[in-house]
């Protein structure tokens, strides 16, 4: 790649971040607030008692939540990276990179990546890239940053959108390959546009055996990719996608056979509590811990997610919920948009 291409693709990273901050709100349209849990008065549980750290097949988390992958791959978003790094090491927080491509095609912003291993030298950690990309791709990705696992995004919607997006969507195989030759365990990931109960399917009868469903109602690549376009003229888009709960309700059949990540627009320790009730096993962040970082600093960061950890586990004893893993014994009841999404859909 050129070094005139170099400068646009860290420029567009760059712009990702401005116009995130620009179009982040507080309230979130994910329709988690549409679910309504139902809270035992008679717990028999200290905040002590509660257990919050997860137990997944490849890997243990500390928290059900983590730091998810957001940037990289400019002077700027480097200085991000080293911080988010920071906060995750201090606070022992999961932590996914922003796609690495932009590093395999310029080798010179690769360090906007490595802070992330530099400053978090014992953290789990994971790689990002296409689904496009290849085999040798991601084996240097990972070595990168030597990630714990990868994350591999399907992004359609947003490379439509984007004025020199990729316009071809053949992945189902090369993600078969990925899973089945590389060391570290795959996570595909949607960008913020929701999966469907179809598109589950077809990843688990690949081998896939961790999805992120990455729900509309956060962070809106569509929307971000239409600020960069001249006329902005595919605001039509702007609820393209499920939603963070009609993902997690629509999919919920394979909460059984694969792990099931959540994100999308998740706000409070309560939106955690509530996709992991709906059979998530770990929730990410992003939006919400970038507008902390970029507005109030990194220490106020590193109390945002303590102060997430402790309140999740008083959610559970209101809950009367020991372990993360008895959380979807919590009955809940549905929004009747959400109960007629869920009926129509069976």
């Amino acid at each position: 790649m050129n070094k005139d291409a170099n400068l646009i693709q860290s420029h567009r990273k760059d712009e990702h971040v401005f116009i995130a901050e620009k179009l982040f709100t507080e309230e979130s349209n994910n329709q988690l607030n549409e679910i309504k849990l139902i809270p035992s008065n008679l717990p028999e549980l200290s905040v002590n008692d509660i257990q919050s750290n997860v137990e997944l097949p490849d890997f243990s988390f500390k928290s059900p939540f983590y730091i998810n992958a957001m940037t990289g791959g400019s002077e700027r978003t480097g200085i991000l990276n080293q911080q988010l790094a920071e906060v995750a090491a201090i606070t022992n927080t999961t932590i996914a990179t922003g796609s690495q491509s932009v590093a395999l095609k310029d080798p010179s912003v690769a360090h906007t990546f490595k802070v992330l291993r530099e400053k978090n030298p014992n953290g789990i950690i994971f790689s990002n890239l296409s689904a496009n990309a290849t085999l040798d791709q991601a084996k240097k990705a990972i070595d990168m940053i030597d990630a714990n696992a990868i994350q591999i995004h399907i992004n359609a919607a947003q490379e439509i959108v984007m004025p020199e997006g990729e316009r071809e969507f053949y992945w189902l195989k090369n993600i078969e390959t990925l899973v089945n030759k590389l060391e570290v365990p795959v996570i595909v990931k949607e960008v913020g546009f929701g999966m469907s109960h179809e598109t589950v399917r077809k990843l688990s009868d690949i081998g896939v055996r961790y999805v992120d469903i990455s729900g509309h109602g956060g962070t809106n690549f569509a929307m971000i990719e239409n600020e960069r376009r001249h006329n902005k003229d595919f605001s039509f888009l702007k609820d393209w996608g499920l939603s963070t709960a009609e993902s997690l309700i629509d999919t919920g059949s394979f909460q059984n056979n694969l792990t099931i990540f959540a994100s999308g627009g998740v706000r409070t320790p309560l939106d955690i509590v509530k996709c992991l009730v709906l059979g998530a096993k770990s929730v990410g962040l992003s939006g919400t811990f970038l507008h902390v970082l970029n507005k109030q600093g990194q220490d106020a960061l590193t109390e945002t997610i303590f102060d997430y950890q402790t309140k999740i586990k008083m959610l559970m004893t209101l809950l009367g919920v020991k372990k993360i893993t008895d959380l979807t014994g919590v009955r809940y009841i549905l929004s009747s948009e959400l109960q007629n999404f869920k009926n129509q859909k069976q």
